[in-house]
């Protein structure tokens, strides 16, 4: 039986604009992205349903032979996963209105019977970990790393930690890959799990803190102060102080400054001591721009950072209100806060900004993309071209200009 995981329609465009350049199950939340989240629990590949311009990179599959879909953005658990393959040919497994998951006959038809193309419904049992929003990530992080946890490390014997000089609490929550460097650090899982993926550095001076995920290659500088409940995505760098955020993917922050509440998309980069504020001063429920709505919206939370799309960076010394939402292929600097939402292909800060053109956007991404022996080839490009021209509307400048003279491009 195939695995298809499908973007919800109702869900996909409340996640951008980390849903511009991946599928929703394609985020990560916790160790794992929640596609290999059911990867594992399944013990079979997963493939796609996802939007027409990620299809290349994220393929369905095969088509042929029957089908169980799954909703994208939900996270599984043993009892879900219990009761998903429980289901019979042309049934559903809805929570309330969601649809969850579904037995399709005919994986041909998926997409026109995805919908309606079953027969009897069930209402699933207990409670779910569904990410609808970009601060459900964060939100949800801590309590997902503790499941990943789990799953990953059952039956298993975690490699010791043979330096000296290294202080470690809660050495029975901790679990070491193949491949770890450690040095002069301490590791305190009291209260919650560290997993430390393959090959990964924790340089000296650093503080580690549970629940924590440190993913395969990623670097802990020297120093750094990771306070719980973070994700250090595979072959990231993260230096400085960090505390309930994720680094999605081949992403730094490298130096010191503070990341709070927030979440980092992949191939971005934040300059030396920037500084994400995660509280307001009056402490009042946070907004943050809403690409779904074309406006800003109440998150109903306290504390509320940043949210960056891929492919963008920002100088030294940035400083970022809080709630501020990133696009995809920004580049921000300057003294002062930029505005609360920086649309994708932004170039400027609090000054002003001007259009970040796409050639020379794509010359940033193909040479930071080549330093991780990676290519920056025809399917990236053309996902970064749907992305520029989907988010036009979102540059008001570019509008502005267009009514006297050309729109302002950085050449």
């Amino acid at each position: 039986m195939h695995i298809l995981l499908f973007d919800d329609p109702a869900i996909q465009p409340n996640l951008l604009p980390f849903t511009f350049t991946r599928p929703v199950a394609s985020l990560r939340c916790g160790i794992l992205t929640i596609a290999e989240k059911w990867q594992h629990h399944l013990q079979q590949p997963v493939h796609y349903l996802t939007q027409p311009h990620l299809r290349e990179k994220f393929p369905a599959g095969p088509t042929d032979g029957p089908a169980l879909v799954i909703n994208g953005a939900v996270c599984p658990d043993e009892k879900l996963i219990e009761q998903i393959q429980a289901l019979q040919p042309g049934e559903a497994l809805l929570s309330e209105e969601l649809l969850v998951a579904a037995y399709l006959p005919d994986a041909s038809k998926v997409a026109e019977l995805i919908q309606d193309g079953y027969r009897d419904v069930r209402q699933a049992k207990g409670s779910l970990t569904i990410i609808s929003q970009p601060w459900h990530l964060f939100q949800q992080n801590g309590a997902q790393i503790r499941q990943d946890f789990a799953l990953l490390t059952k039956g298993r014997q975690s490699q010791p930690v043979n330096d000296a000089h290294t202080i470690v609490y809660g050495a029975e929550n901790i679990f070491i890959e193949e491949g770890v460097k450690i040095r002069a650090a301490i590791l305190n899982a009291e209260d919650g799990p560290i997993y430390l993926g393959k090959d990964v550095q924790v340089h000296e001076g650093a503080i580690l803190k549970g629940p924590l995920a440190v993913c395969e290659a990623a670097h802990v500088n020297v120093g750094a102060k990771l306070r719980g409940d973070n994700t250090v995505g595979p072959y990231c760098r993260v230096g400085g102080e960090m505390a309930n955020s994720i680094l999605m993917a081949y992403s730094n922050k490298g130096h010191e400054g503070y990341l709070g509440n927030s979440v980092v998309g992949q191939w971005c980069n934040l300059g030396a001591d920037t500084n994400t504020s995660n509280l307001k001063n009056n402490y009042a429920p946070v907004k943050i721009w809403s690409h779904a709505v074309g406006r800003f919206v109440n998150t109903g939370l306290q504390f509320c950072g940043l949210m960056m799309g891929d492919h963008s960076k920002c100088a030294i010394n940035t400083m970022f209100n809080t709630g501020t939402v990133v696009g995809v292929g920004a580049n921000i600097f300057g003294a002062g806060f930029p505005r609360n939402f920086v649309p994708s292909f932004s170039w400027g800060g609090s000054a002003g900004f001007e259009t970040f053109r796409l050639p020379k956007a794509g010359e940033v991404a193909e040479r930071v993309m080549g330093r991780r022996s990676l290519p920056y080839d025809q399917t990236e490009q053309d996902i970064m071209t749907y992305v520029y021209e989907a988010t036009a509307k979102d540059r008001v400048w570019e509008r502005a200009a267009g009514n006297s003279a050309a729109p302002v491009v950085i050449e």
